[in-house]
């Protein structure tokens, strides 16, 4: 039976690489349990058939990459490596774990999914980055993560946040409070977003000098956005219109990301989206690349992955349409 001894460094303590009473071990067993995997001292031994043999070899040599870049391995992060593994793609995972977007307040900024790093690679080589998934894939995070790299490096002179604030279920000329107490909650999460990547006291400075902007869409209409990093947040809510005119408001030495989630929709349900359209439009324009995140990338808790899926198979049979249809006329007006 073919086989494999593994020997760690002598600086490399073999706890770090089976985990707390072997749990990583346990995972790489479930999901190759055609392998026999023996841990003596600082040996590793593999026995099974050579194909799972050489994955798991390939694994652990990745868990000893990312050790040696001085990260720890987590539960999360043997669970995501082994699914890199298993789809026999070209990236390594020590490649997409140990790759430092930013570090702050003692944390470092890192994509933690192939797909994730393909989207903050794409960030790197294209002026304009369509950021399109779910909830919880990191569309939003990491181009905000790029957005401050990008600031700190002296690449831009400033960053733009911005959203269409389009009301989710709720009327915005009904909540109490003025215009600008209204439109907080709608950049809410982008404030939050900057508050885990800069030092809390730093942000009113930053923006009142307007070195950092966060704005509803409304408000970039009729300008001209020089030497910015610039990202539009849940597009899947606004019009082709409102899209076109934040496309049309790029200028020189600026990037755009727009991050959005096609299945999330707050627009009146006769109103086109302008994240639905628009790759369409756009594709095979040069210097605009188009990344799709999936439920695979969310890296919130494991049941929001599945919290996804069940609703992509729900609206895959085609019940979302047939509960507008069948909805009263009454309300599909007040829509």
């Amino acid at each position: 039976m073919p086989s494999a001894l593994i020997k760690l460094p002598s600086d490399i303590s073999s706890v770090s690489l089976t985990g707390p009473n072997d749990s990583y071990v346990r995972a790489i067993e479930r999901a190759f349990p055609e392998v026999v995997t023996t841990v003596r001292g600082n040996e590793i031994s593999l026995k099974g058939p050579a194909d799972s043999v050489a994955k798991v070899e390939r694994l652990v040599e990745n868990f000893l990459a990312v050790v040696r870049a001085g990260q720890p391995l987590s539960d999360d992060a043997v669970r995501r490596s082994i699914s890199m593994i298993l789809s026999d793609g070209n990236e390594s995972p020590a490649e997409v774990l140990t790759l430092n977007i930013l570090s702050s307040r003692g944390k470092t900024i890192r994509p933690k999914t192939v797909n994730q790093k393909r989207y903050v690679d794409a960030i790197d080589k294209n002026t304009v980055t369509f950021g399109i998934g779910p909830a919880g894939t990191g569309k939003t995070y990491l181009a905000m993560a790029k957005a401050v790299q990008s600031l700190q490096a002296k690449q831009i002179n400033r960053i733009i946040l911005t959203r269409p604030a389009v009301e989710a279920g709720e009327r915005l000329g009904f909540l109490p409070g003025t215009l600008h107490e209204k439109i907080d909650p709608y950049l809410r999460p982008l404030f939050d977003a900057l508050h885990d990547m800069l030092d809390p006291d730093a942000i009113p400075r930053l923006m009142s000098s307007g070195t950092i902007e966060v704005a509803p869409l409304a408000y970039m209409r009729g300008r001209t956005l020089n030497d910015s990093f610039i990202i539009l947040d849940e597009a899947q809510n606004t019009s082709p219109e409102q899209m076109k005119m934040f496309l049309t408001r790029l200028g020189f030495g600026s990037k755009m990301v727009v991050t959005g989630d096609i299945t999330q929709i707050d627009l009146p349900s006769h109103q086109e989206s302008g994240l639905s359209i628009v790759q369409g439009i756009l594709e095979g324009l040069a210097d605009i690349a188009f990344m799709e995140l999936t439920s695979e990338d969310v890296v919130r808790h494991r049941l929001v992955s599945e919290i996804v899926d069940a609703y992509g198979r729900f609206d895959n049979q085609g019940n979302r349409a047939a509960r507008r249809e069948n909805k009263p006329r009454s309300l599909r007006n007040e829509r």
